[in-house]
């Protein structure tokens, strides 16, 4: 996939480096990076995230658009200030904090 079509928000991603649990390569490259990810707290299922990298703030934290694969799954917990954990299986390879919803288009 090149390009996120229709993103439900904009995140602020903390990859985790390798020593803490995250991936050996560091970030994703790929224009859209698949994964899953979960709501802590929300008793949500494992649900297949979609994340497009648009920008680096000052402390090195990523910004990205995110979309789901099922976006009515996702869509009741999305709030600015929602906190998501994407995951690769069992393993918590970043943190994520809603910034921004997006308009449905």
């Amino acid at each position: 996939m090149i390009e996120l079509k229709e993103p439900l928000a904009v995140a602020e991603i903390r990859w985790l480096p390798e020593s803490q649990g995250g991936r050996t390569s560091g970030p994703p490259s790929a224009p859209v990076y698949a994964a899953t990810a979960t709501f802590p707290g929300s008793g949500t299922a494992l649900l297949s995230i979609l994340v497009q990298h648009i920008g680096t703030q000052p402390d090195g934290t990523a910004l990205a658009n995110i979309g789901f694969l099922v976006p009515d799954l996702a869509r009741p917990h999305l709030h600015v200030g929602t906190e998501l954990q994407i995951t690769e299986g069992p393993t918590v390879v970043a943190h994520a904090v809603v910034r921004e919803l997006l308009p449905a288009e």
